[in-house]
């Protein structure tokens, strides 16, 4: 049991790899779709690249979402709708006449009987109650068929039998005519006009219950081939009603092909696929970025961003494949790009789209184009911190979603004329999206401790609380941070390293010497050294102590450990020279140990890089009488020293690139010190 711990205590760095490895495999295979995968490619419009191919068994032929939705749209469009008939309307109607003709008939007045009058009244009554009065505006024409609800009895009748309220006036006139009473007219007119309430309405909740069962009813399926049949010849076109059989067979074989029986084979295989990703991603971790394969908080970032952006596209495609491009891809390389570096970024970016040829329609166009996008996303965004840049790019990335989906659209239709322009919109949204990146990029900062170039640019600000502190405190401190800032990052721009992170480095990495500002020379203005008087052991103590003090001050400060690192290892193992040469003469001998900084040394090019730059800066001011010459010697000089120590063993740096900085470091002294190039007499 004690080697069992012993051994989980020294690979734990592996083991949680694995693990990583294994949940991030999960949570894909997961999220992809519950289906074989059909073993054909084709698109519409394309000619059919493989051998003749036959029905494998018999299958129905599914009708096409369009024409679904046509046949859905014809239901609704020529359903009978359903009218309720009020009968207590008749009868109401004629006792209001009768009551009416009561009260207004005077025998001077008219020629006629008031029977005459009330048969006349109740025989238009009866006629315009037949099927019913309506007052209700309706799209519906005269012929249109309509069920007509009386009671529990159904009839059907046309629409233009019911009796409009509108047109009341006109059939009460040819009323009159047709049964000769125009001695009366005038008194019936007002009398039925006054009688006559509408007594039909639409009753919607049966109407919609008849359209919905029709709906219902619809057959998703338009036909049958039958095992052995051939379904499509080698080199014909995808299109109409072949596509849909084909469209048909890949539907069936996916729902046939994951059964129970199936299922294990089939996980199995995903499981592979997926796995043969995420192996890759480890392997180019592992080979070409060593740094990152080493910290597991940017591993699980990685795999915490390809995992994200594969769970949201697939909840957008369950929701509505035609939403699939609004998902903003591009965040993954942008990001990837401002934490780490482009290559990084593109090379999971590709592997994001491979695991989402699973998910997505039309896998090789989306495939494409997110993968052009993605290309010119590593291209155009530099300088992330500044914001113009990120919406140029974002103009460039949505600029090439359309003209590649416009391209794709003209070969798949032959024409432009059926384009759907909504589809213009989801890139602008997905471009629109992108533009999410910045807060992101804050909130990923917090979560993982990661440092961004966004950061970088604000933590390079000289007007900053510690920066600030450290110019009043120790001033001459600050000068000497300005100048190594500007020796490494133009050391760093001339061997390809990261420029702002060294600059920020720099500027920070002598913060622990605003504990005692006065221990050290370039902050002593008035002459007096108070090493002058202590132990040459002491001394080297107070000076080593700078290193600790301004690691435990950025870490209350919150400064990133990316920046920590550079405080960590600017002077890596290096012994403190003066101190130890004053003992060695004082005593005889000095125990090194005791002048010696306890490290680590640079473990990157940007840390070596401020080591060298540190070292120059700081001996250049014991120069007299600086010449081209003499600084170029002392440079050499130095640089070599370090290298002699071991001290760049660990930054993968090579040769080639220390010369190079060398070179760099020469000039900029030259031009601080307004030195020429010595001429010979």
């Amino acid at each position: 049991m004690k080697h069992f711990f012993s051994f989980l205590s020294r690979n734990q760095a592996d083991i949680y790899k694995i693990f990583l490895f294994v949940l991030s495999t999960f949570l894909v295979i997961y999220l992809l779709p519950k289906g074989g995968q059909f073993k054909y490619n084709f698109q519409k419009g394309k000619p059919w690249q493989y051998e003749n191919l036959y029905a494998p068994f018999s299958f129905t032929i599914k009708k096409s979402e369009r024409d679904l939705s046509e046949e859905r749209t014809n239901i609704r469009n020529n359903a009978v709708p359903y009218f309720d008939y009020a009968e207590r309307a008749l009868p109401e109607s004629k006792e209001r006449f009768e009551e009416l003709l009561a009260t207004t008939f005077v025998d001077s007045l008219f020629q006629v009987s008031p029977n005459r009058v009330k048969d006349v009244g109740n025989q238009f009554l009866e006629q315009v109650y037949r099927f019913g009065v309506i007052q209700e505006v309706s799209t519906y024409n005269e012929n249109d068929l309509v069920y007509l609800k009386r009671g529990n009895v159904i009839e059907e009748i046309t629409f233009g039998q019911f009796t409009q309220l509108a047109n009341l006036p006109e059939q009460i006139e040819q009323h009159i005519q047709r049964t000769n009473a125009e001695g009366f007219a005038d008194l019936l007119k007002i009398l039925l006009n006054r009688s006559v309430t509408p007594n039909i309405t639409l009753n919607s909740k049966l109407t919609e219950a008849s359209i919905q069962a029709e709906l219902d009813a619809v057959n998703p399926n338009q036909g049958i081939v039958e095992k052995g049949g051939r379904i499509i010849a080698k080199g014909e076109v995808v299109e109409g009603t072949t596509y849909q059989i084909l469209s048909s067979l890949r539907d069936e074989y996916q729902s046939i092909v994951w059964s129970k029986n199936n299922r294990f084979w089939l996980v199995f295989g995903y499981a592979m696929l997926v796995s043969l990703v995420f192996l890759m991603l480890f392997l180019f971790l592992k080979k070409y970025r060593t740094e990152i394969y080493a910290n597991n908080t940017k591993v699980t970032f990685i795999f915490f961003n390809v995992v994200l952006m594969v769970f949201l596209t697939t909840m957008v495609v369950k929701l509505d494949a035609k939403y699939v491009y609004v998902v903003p891809l591009c965040i993954l390389p942008l990001i990837l790009k401002a934490f780490f570096d482009p290559r990084l970024g593109l090379f999971a970016h590709v592997l994001t789209l491979l695991l989402l040829g699973f998910i997505v329609p039309n896998s090789f166009e989306y495939l494409f184009l997110q993968i052009i996008a993605g290309v010119v996303t590593i291209l155009t965004v530099s300088e992330l911190y500044r914001r113009a840049n990120l919406f140029i790019s974002v103009g460039q990335i949505t600029l090439v979603y359309i003209v590649g989906y416009f391209a794709f659209f003209i070969i798949q239709e032959g024409n432009i004329f059926a384009m759907e322009l909504e589809t213009f919109g989801y890139f602008v949204l997905a471009g629109l999206a992108t533009l999410f990146a910045h807060p992101l990029i804050y909130l990923y900062e917090k979560l993982f401790g990661l440092v961004s170039d966004v950061s970088l640019l604000e933590l390079s600000d000289t007007n900053s609380k510690l920066l600030k502190e450290l110019s009043n405190k120790a001033p001459g401190t600050f000068h000497h941070s300005l100048n190594v800032a500007n020796l490494a990052e133009a050391a760093a721009n001339e061997i390809g390293a990261n420029a702002m992170l060294v600059r920020v480095g720099a500027l920070y990495h002598d913060i622990g010497k605003m504990e005692h500002p006065t221990n050290f020379t370039e902050n002593q203005l008035s002459g007096f050294n108070a090493h002058d008087e202590l132990d040459p052991k002491e001394s080297a103590s107070i000076i080593i102590d700078h290193v600790i003090n301004g690691i435990e001050m950025a870490r209350r400060r919150n400064i990133p450990d990316r920046i920590i690192d550079f405080i960590r290892t600017h002077h890596g193992t290096s012994i403190v020279y003066y101190f130890y040469k004053k003992e060695e003469e004082r005593n005889g001998h000095a125990n090194m140990e005791d002048f010696q900084y306890p490290g680590p040394i640079p473990f990157s090019k940007e840390t070596a890089i401020l080591m060298m730059a540190d070292s120059v800066e700081a001996a250049s001011k014991s120069l007299k009488e600086p010449t081209s010459t003499k600084i170029d010697a002392f440079v050499e000089k130095i640089v070599d020293s370090q290298m002699e120590q071991g001290q760049f063993l660990n930054a993968n740096i090579t040769f080639k690139e220390i010369q190079s900085i060398k070179k760099v470091l020469k000039k900029k002294l030259n031009n601080i010190y307004h030195l020429r190039v010595e001429y010979p007499e």
